[in-house]
Order: structure tokens, then C-alpha cells, then sequence
């Protein structure tokens, strides 16, 4: 029996207007669109390194 998938589940809850042009662009690349947004997500390595990229506006439910 193997282990099922490991996820992490996020919430944007605060605006990336007025950040860095990369930081927004890394709130696309996993997913969310607009405050309150969430998604989940396969927990890697390069999505770990993207929430801690924009910790500051997210939060890891």
C-alpha cells in the first residue's frame, strides 16, 4: 500500500498590488487569482520554494 499524495492547501490573504513583478507572477504560477483564492497543491520542493518566495501574502492551511 503506498502512501497517498502529500498536499498543502493555500490561501491568498493579502493583495500583491505594489509587489515585486516576480512575486506576483509566482501567486499565478500556483494558482491563486484574487484574496480569499485557495488551492491545493502537491507539497514539492518547488512549490515549497514558491510559498516561501510570497509568504508574506499567503497563508498554508
Amino acid at each position: 500500500m503506498t502512501d497517498p499524495q502529500k498536499t498543502l492547501k493555500v490561501k491568498l490573504v493579502k493583495s500583491p498590488i505594489g509587489c515585486k513583478q516576480s512575486h506576483r507572477d509566482t501567486v499565478r504560477g500556483l494558482g491563486l487569482r484574487k484574496v480569499n483564492s485557495e488551492r491545493v497543491l502537491e507539497d514539492t520542493p518547488a512549490v515549497r520554494g514558491m510559498i516561501n518566495k510570497i509568504s508574506y501574502l499567503v497563508q498554508v492551511l
